[in-house]
């Protein structure tokens, strides 16, 4: 009888359960230093140029972080402004961001 084997790092990585919990919290005072200046610090922001980022859905939000982190996504000022978020960073700032009221 023939055996699968399996790396044990690689069971290890796919059956450890869901990645932990977005801490808002956090998220928020990733977005004061860092997002603010342009997306205020509530998600509304600061002028016609920038998006209005409360509200909109956390997946979308990790996404084109991540992308303009990785520079698969291109904004040179986004690009430069998510090159040093970690994925847990990312991951805080799209809960806090996410569960704003969005602006009508």
């Amino acid at each position: 009888m023939s055996r699968l084997r399996v790396p044990f790092a690689l069971i290890v990585a796919l059956g450890s359960g869901p990645a932990a919990a977005a801490n808002p919290e956090a998220g928020k005072a990733t977005v004061e230093s860092v997002c603010a200046a342009c997306h205020g610090i509530t998600g509304i922001s600061a002028g016609d140029a920038f998006p209005n980022l409360a509200g909109q859905k956390e997946a979308y939000l990790r996404s084109a972080l991540t992308a303009y982190r990785d520079g698969t996504r291109k904004a040179p000022i986004m690009n430069n402004m998510a090159a040093s978020l970690k994925d847990e960073q990312i991951a805080d700032v799209a809960a806090y961001l996410s569960s704003l009221k969005r602006c009508e």
